[in-house]
C-alpha cells in the first residue's frame, strides 16, 4: 500500500509568492509587516540581484532585493493588497506559485500561522 499526502482544503493550500523591493531596508520592513499581520508565515529576504527588464519601451537595469513569502490561497488576496499598498513601484512584480509538495508538518505550520 502506498502512502498518500493528506488532502487540504483548497483555501489552505500553500503558495510561494515572489516580489522584488528596491533595497534591503524596504524589503525587511515589508517582511515584518506581513508576518505581523499574519498574511504570511515566513519571508525570506534574499541578497540583492541585478534585474534587467523592459519598462515603457526602454531596457532598464536595476539592483533589487528578492522577497520570497510563504502563505495560503486563503490569504493571497489580502497579501497582494498589502504588498501593493507598501510597494514603491508603479507596477510591482507579485507572482504566486502553488506548492505542489512539501513537508506536511511545514505546510501545516504555514496554514496555522496565516489562520488557515
Amino acid at each position: 500500500m502506498s502512502a498518500t499526502a493528506p488532502t487540504r482544503p483548497d483555501d489552505s493550500r500553500a503558495l510561494l509568492v515572489f516580489t522584488n523591493m528596491p533595497d534591503h531596508d524596504s524589503a525587511t520592513a515589508l517582511a515584518a509587516a506581513l508576518v505581523e499581520a499574519r498574511l504570511v508565515a515566513c519571508v525570506n529576504v534574499l541578497a540583492a540581484c541585478t534585474s534587467v527588464y523592459r519598462w515603457q519601451g526602454v531596457v532598464e537595469t536595476a539592483s533589487e532585493v528578492p522577497v520570497l513569502m510563504k502563505t495560503t490561497l486563503a490569504r493571497y488576496a489580502a497579501l497582494e493588497a498589502a504588498i501593493r499598498a507598501r510597494h514603491p513601484y508603479e507596477l510591482p512584480e507579485i507572482v504566486a506559485v502553488p506548492v505542489e509538495r512539501g513537508l506536511p508538518a511545514y505546510l501545516d505550520w504555514v496554514a496555522a500561522e496565516t489562520g488557515g
